[in-house]
């Protein structure tokens, strides 16, 4: 242990906890930054890619007309593959590259990613612009949270203090990325929305690459030989048990990804360009959904063949990982209706127009959330730049500069809804409340955590999307009166208020509760593993959503609106219910993890 260590401890510069900012070292919030501006691309993007599919091609800000649900396939097959990447990325990085040429790589990426999806007017560069976003995701993400994580290894204590500030970087990033690229993607033209979600991917990079030597050696290239030890010390014998991988095993995950990803690309080409891989029938069965069930019972097969060979205790814990990786999926499934179904639902059907005392409230309450957080990230902007400025004067300019323009556009903004006689609140503007709630919420789920009052894992999961249900529940009830197969429709505002809501209550139950039980359940050498399985559910869930999504005009032409918002009121309220009725059963499988 002592060897270890004194190993990390060359990886830190003596100094590096002298520089604070906020009692933090500078470099984390140089990290919060970097990541403030990726999750501002990400987001505003994804706030804008089904809008302009599904606009019409003909009006004011013309889009391209898709049916929601080709453009709902294109969408659930983006997200997917948007969590799949990172674990080729972070094995990347870990073996050849390291961290923070990961980073700057990916970051690169997602620069030419947005760039080329500014140039709308050919779907070429649609379809390049998001795979270099789904491959520069796949660098950028599990690195950041690598280099922190290396960061504090020998301050333990200080870790869930940057974690929670890091987290509000993420939020801040996705609240003024909906929030702007929305509004001017909406008000302006769509090229100008995607067009500043580059910009600022761009500026993320940049400060990261001219400050990075705030790091010291952290995240540097790896050298051959000098692998990073798994201290086993505390390990009893039979969770140092090794089961390597067979040539059969690597044989049957290489087929299993291959055919998952050409099932998940398929997808929307199919519907799109009317290319079908899998054309072909099996009894009843599509060729899709026999080749994607054949694939999913293979890498079933795979994990049974994997956990049995582990002694009971390991296997008993990977079990229970397992079972909350599969309410996982469930949950993002629903969650993920907001860039999809509920963006739709936001257009469409719901009265955005505001006038006399309306208008006015909103004018003052768009105000508030816009310039209070706005605020106080220019607050932490200047003391970073007091600490920073004399050694890193380029990779601060370079963040003022970025400031300084979203101030312009946030004043621009601001000053034409107050001019305007009438307020249409834009579509993406609601995706900007699940941020919204979770900076004002998240210390108080915290502060439950670490009371008395801490329930277990499948409480916790049980909770979450029961919530999530009940948000979805307010949709079906606001959308109780549009009529059968109506395309439009005018329902008050509030029922996307009270689903974000809880929907975001729901996300504060479960999501970062996950990754926490990975880490204890389970030694370090197999966290890659299991990790693995944690956002292959993400993934799943995520195309769900884009399929789920897509039947809302089969549903609402058959049924209605209020049977659409029902399943995803059900569904999660049922597996929530079960999840903590097996409550004694995952308690005894966990061996004593809380």
């Amino acid at each position: 242990m002592g060897n270890v260590n004194s190993s990390i401890a060359q990886n830190v510069p003596n100094d590096f906890f002298k520089s604070k900012v906020l009692g933090h070292p500078s470099g984390l919030f140089v990290l919060f930054f970097t990541e403030m501006w990726e999750r501002f691309s990400y987001y505003g993007m994804r706030a804008l890619l089904v809008l302009f599919l599904t606009s019409a091609i003909i009006g004011d800000n013309p889009g391209w007309g898709w049916d929601r649900e080709n453009a709902l396939a294109l969408y659930g097959s983006y997200t997917a593959l948007a969590y799949l990447t990172p674990i080729l990325g972070g094995y990347f990085a870990d073996k050849i590259i390291g961290y923070r040429w990961a980073v700057v790589v990916g970051a690169l990426l997602m620069t030419l990613g947005h760039a080329s999806m500014a140039v709308e007017t050919h779907s070429f560069f649609l379809y390049m612009g998001l795979i270099l976003l789904v491959i520069g995701n796949g660098f950028f993400k599990p690195n950041m949270t690598s280099i922190l994580s290396e960061m504090y290894k020998t301050h333990p204590e200080k870790k869930d203090g940057a974690y929670t500030i890091f987290y509000m970087g993420v939020n801040a990033g996705a609240f003024l990325g909906m929030l702007l690229c929305g509004y001017l993607g909406e008000k302006v033209g769509w090229a100008w929305g995607f067009g500043l979600a580059g910009i600022f991917m761009l500026v993320g990079m940049l400060q990261f690459y001219f400050t990075q030597d705030i790091f010291g050696n952290i995240g540097k290239k790896p050298v051959k030989g000098q692998e990073k030890e798994i201290d086993e010390s505390h390990l009893s014998e039979q969770e140092r048990q090794r089961n390597p991988f067979t040539k059969f095993d690597t044989i049957l995950i290489a087929l299993v990804s291959i055919v998952a990803l050409v099932w998940v690309i398929n997808d929307p080409v199919s519907k799109i360009g009317g290319t079908d891989l899998f054309n072909f029938k099996v009894g009843s069965l599509t060729g899709s959904n026999f080749v994607i069930l054949c694939t999913l019972g293979l890498f079933i097969f795979l994990l049974i063949k994997r956990i049995s060979q582990y002694s009971p205790f390991l296997r008993d814990r990977m079990i229970a990982i397992i079972i909350l990786a599969f309410i996982t999926i469930f949950f993002w499934a629903s969650f993920e209706q907001a860039g999809g179904s509920m963006t739709i639902f936001a257009k469409d059907y719901t009265n955005r127009i505001l006038e006399g005392s309306s208008k006015s409230i909103f004018n003052v309450v768009n105000t508030l959330i816009t310039i209070v957080p706005m605020a106080i990230i220019s607050f932490v902007l200047v003391k970073l730049f007091r600490q920073t400025y004399s050694k890193y004067a380029l990779g601060n300019i370079i963040l003022a500069v970025g400031f300084v323009i979203i101030w312009g556009i946030v004043i621009y903004m601001l000053k034409q809804q107050y001019v305007e006689e009438k307020a249409e609140v834009p579509a993406t503007w609601f995706g900007i409340l699940n941020s919204l709630f979770i900076i004002s919420l998240a210390p108080l789920v915290s502060k439950i955590w670490e009371s008395k009052f801490n329930p277990p894992a499948t409480i916790k999961n049980g909770i979450g999307m029961i919530l999530l249900g009940i948000g979805f529940g307010a949709l079906a009830f606001g959308a109780s009166a549009i009529p059968q197969g109506a395309k439009v429709a005018s329902v008050s505002m509030i029922w996307l208020v009270i689903a974000y809501l809880f929907h975001t209550l729901g996300e504060l139950f479960i999501s970062p509760v996950g990754l926490s039980y990975v880490s204890k359940l389970v030694p370090a050498r197999m966290i890659a593993m299991m990790f693995g399985v944690w956002y292959l559910a993400i993934a799943i869930g995520n195309k769900i959503a884009g399929k789920m999504g897509g039947e809302i005009d089969k549903i609402t032409a058959q049924y209605d609106m209020k049977t659409f918002f029902l399943i995803f009121t059900l569904i999660p309220m049922g597996l929530g219910v079960l999840v903590m009725l097996l409550t004694p059963i995952l308690r005894k499988l966990m061996h004593g993890v809380k």
